[in-house]
């Protein structure tokens, strides 16, 4: 009689739940999974070597492409290095902004977490619920940098410019006649703090649509309840951080235990799992967009209440105005030797992190005193939750896969960097 062996399959990297470019190498015995293997590196672009050869500032477009659903979130541990260097720290306001853009941006993150995550279990009608609430939120962001996607709003010092008194209006066509127009246009007649204000007022009734349609349906408990179970210490041990350590019921939020910008004035709590399941994890990053949410209201009301400057006036390190570089010659100067040459870190190094929506995202630089970085490393989360991807999956089915790779939220971009 032959000998019965396990077998080998290839998931991905064209799989439609593989997330772009994960190659997953299964080992099956029948239906369940001995060992999965993940071969990461199909999106490999060089940004760290890359950061090698640009001045400092010419790096913040390619943190954007890092984690190409978090945008901003990725520029502000890369800009927190570098103010950590200077010894410098953005006026109260640009923290303030930059609160609420992180804010925003988790919300757009967790969005398109819930919308793959549930199509790919199987349930169409998220997908198409979470990106009508994303195209607001990508108004905000174009709004404010001119850029849906990759924004490159933070700047060392500051943030690009101040919030717009007016947002981007539709127009009639011949899709959308004066009564739609006008309809659309409804939020959009004020600035952009009123515009979000109007979408932190819609957004918690949103959320709670979303929970109508999974939180106790009975095919997504069954999917998520007790897949891919990964207990405190374990998670601790596998360097987990984010909602993947949080669903576990490690509570540990850099927001809250190493706060940065304006995080320390602002209220909000910490939602935390306690089984460690895939179901936990999904009730913690619902609960993180309420929570935003909250964020949100309160830097808006901060803002109205407080203008000010958005940059540093050291126009050793932020640009000029653009009047005035139009009509003073040391401002032209300021202005031509930052496009040219930058400016130079001190010698030494120094790593800062944020709480990124998918965990712990860092930049540890090492400056020999010169315009670029001698070494730019960056530490992904993602990168140590697909290496978890092994013992997550070990014994259950196939189809459990998908769910996990949906659990950890992985973009490959910042995994392959």
């Amino acid at each position: 009689m032959p000998e019965i062996r396990n077998f080998t399959l290839n998931f991905g990297p064209a799989h439609p739940a593989a997330h772009g470019v994960l190659r997953l190498i299964l080992e099956m015995d029948g239906e369940v999974i001995q060992r999965a293997d993940p071969h990461i590196g199909l999106l490999h672009r060089g940004t760290e070597k890359l950061a090698e050869s640009k001045i400092y500032s010419q790096s913040i477009g390619y943190m954007d492409r890092l984690d190409y659903v978090s945008m901003m979130c990725n520029e502000h541990g890369y800009i927190l290095a570098i103010e950590k260097m200077l010894g410098i720290q953005a006026p109260i306001r640009a923290q303030y902004i930059r609160t609420m853009f992180d804010e925003v941006t988790r919300i757009l993150n967790h969005l398109l977490w819930i919308g793959a995550h549930a199509l790919d279990v199987g349930a169409m009608t998220m997908f198409l619920y979470a990106f009508r609430e994303r195209e607001d939120l990508m108004d905000v962001y174009e709004a404010v940098s001119g850029a849906r996607l990759h924004a490159s709003y933070y700047r060392v010092g500051g943030v690009y410019r101040d919030l717009p008194d007016e947002m981007p209006k539709y127009e009639q066509n011949r899709w959308n006649n004066a009564a739609d127009v006008k309809r659309l246009n409804g939020d959009r007649e004020g600035s952009l703090l009123d515009f979000l204000e109007s979408f932190t007022q819609r957004f918690p009734n949103y959320v709670d649509e979303y929970e109508t349609l999974l939180t106790d349906n009975r095919i997504w408990k069954q999917r998520l309840v007790d897949i891919g179970v990964v207990s405190p210490e374990r998670a601790k041990q596998l360097g987990f951080t984010g909602a993947m350590l949080r669903g576990s019921g490690v509570e540990w939020d850099l927001r809250k235990k190493q706060p940065y910008a304006a995080y320390d004035r602002v209220k909000f709590d910490i939602p935390i799992g306690t089984n460690g399941d895939s179901y936990d994890r999904y009730l913690v990053r619902i609960e993180e967009m309420r929570q935003s949410n909250q964020i949100i209201k309160q830097c808006i009301d901060w803002l109205r209440k407080n203008p000010g400057d958005v940059s540093l006036d050291d126009h050793k390190v932020t640009m000029p105005k653009r009047d005035s570089v139009k009509g003073d010659m040391e401002s032209l100067i300021h202005h031509f030797k930052l496009v040219t040459e930058g400016f130079c870190l001190p010698e030494g190094e120094a790593y800062a992190a944020i709480e990124h929506p998918k965990g712990e995202f860092g930049c540890y630089i090492v400056s020999d005193g010169a315009n670029k970085p001698f070494r730019l490393k960056i530490r992904a989360p993602g990168f140590a939750h697909v290496s978890a991807m092994d013992e997550m999956t070990k014994g259950h089915m196939l189809a459990d896969v998908v769910t996990i790779i949906g659990t950890q939220d992985i973009v490959f971009g910042e995994v392959d960097r």
